[in-house]
């Protein structure tokens, strides 16, 4: 049987750039009001036009493509690190605890502080990222190996998914605003509440490239890792908190947008075909973007004026791609 000849790499790359460019121009131009592509252009080389288009554009549209794309990114790589730190292909953002903290967290801020609105995004940000720690610290302590990360996570991230439920039955007048946060969406975001986000998964995405070829050696097993000279519990406590740091920027503006950890990486194996971190990490941040954003471009344009959270555009393609994934693993054993 004759194999199908896998593209070099850096074709792969450049059609990734250039399907996330037109995918962010065409979130740019389509929505409840469309603009014409000249209408984009010039609005994006005159900033200071204040025609309704150009408010649109610099308004709306370009902060909600710019937190689409940020997100996407950021839960990607995140996926990317989480799977090769726990050599699980079913692991995502949720396995360490990044949707039960930050869903924690927000429900305790609009409890106890309903008028520190402001925070809200610091508070997911932080619940996020102290839970995961708890993970790490709890596993280390059993032992550090890759099992004990997933029985920490899933232990913690149902303790406080209990919390959570409890405190939205004490306060029932928090339902709509944890409902959306959980569905996940950018609706109403500004470049202001991007700035530290975007810091943060752009250097988490950096440090992550510098440490990709030390990762690469998690899949050969601690002992043999040992034996090459790298501290393999290190390593992968490295991975988590980066990944950590990763998903939870990304879900401090975007809320819990489903399965884009899961599934991106599973992709970008597939169309790069290497599980090789160094080359991964760009393509499924690049992936991850894209899907976000035309995601949200679906939600705005299907059922305009009306907008369904970018969130439940992904949990509808992703539960199938969850299906067919256990089936193939099925198959497999």
């Amino acid at each position: 049987m004759n194999k199908t000849k896998q593209k070099p790499y850096w074709i792969i790359l450049v059609m990734l750039i250039g399907l996330i460019v037109f995918s962010a121009l065409l979130g740019l131009r389509c929505g409840s009001a469309d603009l014409t592509l000249q209408q984009v252009v010039d609005g994006l080389l005159h900033p200071g036009t204040q025609t309704p288009q150009s408010q649109i554009l610099w308004v709306v549209r370009l902060p909600h493509v710019a937190a689409c794309l940020l997100a996407g990114m950021g839960l990607a790589v995140s996926g990317v690190l989480l799977q090769t730190a726990t050599d699980n292909p079913l692991a995502g953002p949720n396995i360490i605890g990044v949707n039960a903290g930050a869903g924690f967290a927000m429900v305790l801020a609009m409890c106890f502080a309903p008028m520190a609105y402001r925070w809200l995004p610091l508070m997911a940000f932080a619940g996020a990222f102290a839970c995961t720690l708890l993970i790490v610290l709890i596993a280390r302590r059993a032992g550090g190996s890759r099992v004990t990360i997933v029985l920490a996570g899933v232990a913690v991230s149902t303790l406080l998914s209990a919390a959570t439920s409890l405190l939205r039955l004490r306060y029932p007048d928090l339902a709509v605003s944890y409902t959306y946060f959980s569905v996940g969406g950018v609706s109403g975001v500004t470049f202001s509440q991007l700035l530290l986000p975007a810091l943060l998964i752009l250097v988490v995405f950096a440090a992550a490239m510098l440490l990709a070829g030390k990762l690469n050696l998690l899949c050969l097993g601690d002992h043999l890792v040992h034996s090459l000279g790298v501290r393999a519990k290190l390593l992968r406590t490295l991975a988590l908190v980066f990944a950590s740091a990763s998903a939870a920027a990304a879900v401090s503006f975007a809320g819990l947008l489903g399965f884009v950890g899961l599934m991106i990486p599973h992709i970008a194996r597939g169309l790069t075909g290497t599980s090789d971190v160094r080359r991964l990490l760009p393509a499924a941040a690049l992936l991850g973007g894209t899907l976000v954003v035309l995601s949200d471009l679906l939600g705005r344009v299907l059922f305009a004026p009306s907008e369904i959270p970018a969130g439940i555009i992904t949990a509808l393609l992703g539960a199938p791609f969850f299906f067919v994934l256990l089936l193939q693993r099925r198959n497999r054993l």
